[in-house]
């Protein structure tokens, strides 16, 4: 008997507590969508996400903050002044992506390196004007190349194994501020949202039409005007990080076969194998941001091997084929992914 009337006293809470539960939902799927755009490093940011309350200056300010850490380009940035030489002190936005790169480079054997930027440079001035650096150009940058050469204390300060070297964080920096500002979003308890700068994405939730995010990946091309942007696949892409990397519409031409405008930092020269694009998807944009320049290095085979050791990343391969055609090759588990 007193327990038929304590399940009955019971009821009435239940009730509210239902009640309670589907007014959230009702109020949560009538929450607008909201975007905010602009530039940073160099590039546009669009940034989707439902919420009540416009958090665009606070996600700007974030980035602004990523700037000031790790861009090159700023001449006023914690990376210039230790490019310089500077007496500083890593703060945690250096740390953070520097810990990355570093391990990253340690699993790719230095395919991923964030001192390789002279090289790209004098490589990407060549291009340009139609003319091959020298061996003994490239042979004097190289002394000034090498992940291994710097190290970064616990005490934030860094070391370099010739003050000549210099940092540039460019190729995961897009993707840590994508997950930069996606902590923003989570610590305002957004749930659904989508982050791009620059192609770099990360995705939470569903779209507004109540849908996975659908993620294009650009069909590598050789439309110098940038006027054609074709889409090689279309990605279902829900809780995920996602970048890409590919000089799309740069590529060189020896013996008959085209060629990504990709560095090798270990031997200073253009990479002469088939993989012209490399998407890979992770628990962060960073790492897939660092893993997917590291791929384009490596190529197809020997990034094949990286990802058999890391069945929690995702990769979707362009690469050109013997005949010349672009051709396609990705994860078993990125299957069920793929929309069209």
């Amino acid at each position: 008997m007193n327990r038929r009337k304590s399940l009955i006293w019971q009821i009435p809470f239940l009730i509210l507590l239902i009640l309670g539960t589907v007014f959230i939902v009702i109020q949560q799927r009538n929450m607008p969508y909201r975007t905010n755009r602009g530039l940073i490093f160099g590039t546009e940011y669009t940034i989707t996400y439902q919420s009540d309350k416009d958090l665009g200056k606070e996600m700007e300010q974030a980035l602004l903050h990523v700037d000031s850490s790790l861009s090159p380009f700023n001449p006023h940035s914690l990376i210039t002044k230790m490019n310089n030489n500077q007496d500083t002190v890593a703060d945690k936005m250096f740390t953070d992506v520097y810990r990355i790169a570093r391990k990253v480079s340690e699993d790719t054997h230095g395919a991923f390196d964030i001192t390789v930027a002279p090289l790209v440079n004098i490589w990407g001035f060549g291009f340009k004007e139609g003319t091959t650096p020298d061996k003994h150009a490239i042979d004097s940058l190289l002394q000034f190349v090498g992940y291994e050469k710097v190290r970064l204390d616990n005490d934030g300060r860094l070391h370099k194994a010739d003050p000549r070297l210099l940092l540039d964080c460019s190729a995961v920096a897009k993707g840590y501020g994508c997950d930069v500002v996606a902590n923003v979003l989570r610590r305002h308890d957004v749930q659904n949202f989508m982050v791009e700068i620059g192609g770099e994405v990360v995705t939470c939730g569903v779209s507004e039409r109540r849908l996975p995010w659908r993620i294009g990946v650009t069909r590598p091309n050789e439309d110098p005007l940038q006027t054609a942007q074709e889409l090689q696949t279309v990605l279902n892409v829900t809780d995920k990080a996602m970048a890409t990397s590919g000089n799309y519409r740069n590529f060189y031409y020896k013996g008959g076969k085209r060629y990504a405008h990709t560095i090798d930092p270990s031997t200073g020269y253009p990479v002469e194998h088939s993989l012209l694009s490399a998407t890979v998807l992770a628990r962060d944009c960073a790492t897939a941001d660092a893993y997917a320049t590291s791929f384009m290095v490596m190529g197809i085979d020997r990034a094949r091997e990286v990802l058999a050791r890391h069945p929690e990343l995702m990769a979707y391969f362009i690469y050109s084929d013997s005949e010349g055609k672009n051709a396609v090759w990705y994860s078993d588990t990125l299957r069920d992914k793929i929309a069209e």
